[in-house]
């Protein structure tokens, strides 16, 4: 059943980058990131009162709240780079730098909760590795240009280390927690770690300064966000995370589709052989 859970991830998720994308043209990303949280912390409680978790909280040990809380940092932290740079690149050159984040994450999910790497798993990662290569073209631009692509792939590395991280920390701090529990609880740490931010850099402003329109978008990317997170911790807690990850990755096709049809953003050849990589590693690693 985890599998199913892994694959419900993958489609929310890749609908959330074209939601979010429409919601931060004029929209500051940071805003953005901690109004679109509120959404995913609602959603979150509501899922776990729906199945009756919510007097597990006191049970929680204090090994669980630590991990549970630096996966709710970390995830803040992706996210936060995450939107910076879907806010300054293309969809179709941020998503598959982010979504290389799983090539961290076997290697962690090795070292750290010493899940086996076979033959399969590494020939997906080089795929993987090579197919995001591909996928990030390089063109002739000026100074300022070139400026402007540099700042959004640091901005996407960032996204995928600190997802890698809140995959590993994730596991662990779910392991004897109930999935929906565990999620809405770290989703509180994104909250704080968000408005934070909002206040530190001095644009709660900008909050009533958000246009209904790019308001209903930051809104419905939160709720696709929080179907993806349900799903997603749902299948870690049962599920192997070295496998779990490669699926969920799979949600950069369903965003590469959106991106065409709303943006009408295309992928060169080149690109085109890199997303192919990518898809055939990711499946590569579902090979027991």
């Amino acid at each position: 059943m985890w599998i199913v859970f892994a694959f419900g991830s993958a489609i929310f998720a890749g609908i959330t980058a074209i939601l979010a994308k429409c919601g931060i043209r004029k929209t500051d990303s940071t805003v953005a990131t901690a109004i679109r949280t509120i959404v995913v912390l609602i959603f979150s409680w509501l899922m776990v009162f729906v199945v009756g978790s919510q007097g597990q909280i006191g049970a929680i040990s204090s090994r669980a709240w630590l991990f549970l809380i630096l996966s709710g940092m970390a995830t803040g932290a992706s996210w936060l780079c995450y939107f910076k740079a879907l806010q300054l690149g293309d969809i179709n050159k941020v998503v598959p730098v982010d979504k290389s984040s799983v090539i961290l994450t076997i290697l962690l999910a090795f070292v750290l909760l010493h899940e086996e790497i076979n033959v399969p798993k590494a020939i997906g990662v080089v795929l993987i590795g090579i197919g995001t290569y591909l996928m990030i073209e390089r063109k002739k631009e000026t100074a300022n240009q070139q400026g402007k692509r540099n700042s959004w792939f640091l901005y996407a590395a960032g996204s995928a280390v600190f997802a890698s991280l809140t995959s590993i920390l994730g596991k662990i701090g779910i392991s004897d927690v109930e999935s929906n529990l565990g999620t809405a609880v770290r989703t509180g740490v994104v909250l704080l770690m968000a408005w934070i931010m909002v206040f530190v850099t001095g644009r709660q402003r900008a909050v009533k300064e958000t246009s209904p329109r790019e308001l209903l978008f930051i809104l419905l990317s939160g709720i696709a966000t929080g179907a993806s997170w349900l799903c997603y911790y749902r299948a870690l807690q049962d599920g192997p995370a070295s496998v779990i990850v490669p699926i969920d990755k799979l949600s950069i096709l369903v965003t590469v589709a959106f991106s065409y049809l709303v943006f009408g953003e295309r992928l060169s050849k080149k690109a085109c052989a890199g997303l192919a990589a990518i898809v055939a590693g990711t499946l590569i690693m579902l090979i027991p």
